[in-house]
């Protein structure tokens, strides 16, 4: 009842040929970048500084976070006398 049509050839004509284009152009080589030792040590040692920067700041909003909910409990509890 609802059976496809398939076509009569086997395979289906291409769609598009290809055709050769140009080949692709030479490209230059990128200077060398000669790498020193003293700039992957300070690189280093600024990582290592920012992070535990962010470490400081991260554990002193914790403990400000911390000071404000026993503050407010406190005050709390005095309101309440």
């Amino acid at each position: 009842m609802f059976l496809p049509k398939y076509p009569d050839s086997p395979t289906p004509p291409p769609a598009h040929t290809h055709t050769p284009t140009d080949p692709a152009p030479v490209q230059r080589p990128l200077p060398s970048v000669s790498i020193d030792r003293n700039a992957v040590v300070a690189l280093v040692v600024g990582g290592v500084v920012l992070t535990a920067l962010l470490a400081a700041v991260a554990v002193t909003a914790i403990s400000v976070a911390v000071a404000a909910v026993v503050l407010r409990s406190l005050l709390r509890e005095h309101h309440r006398r």
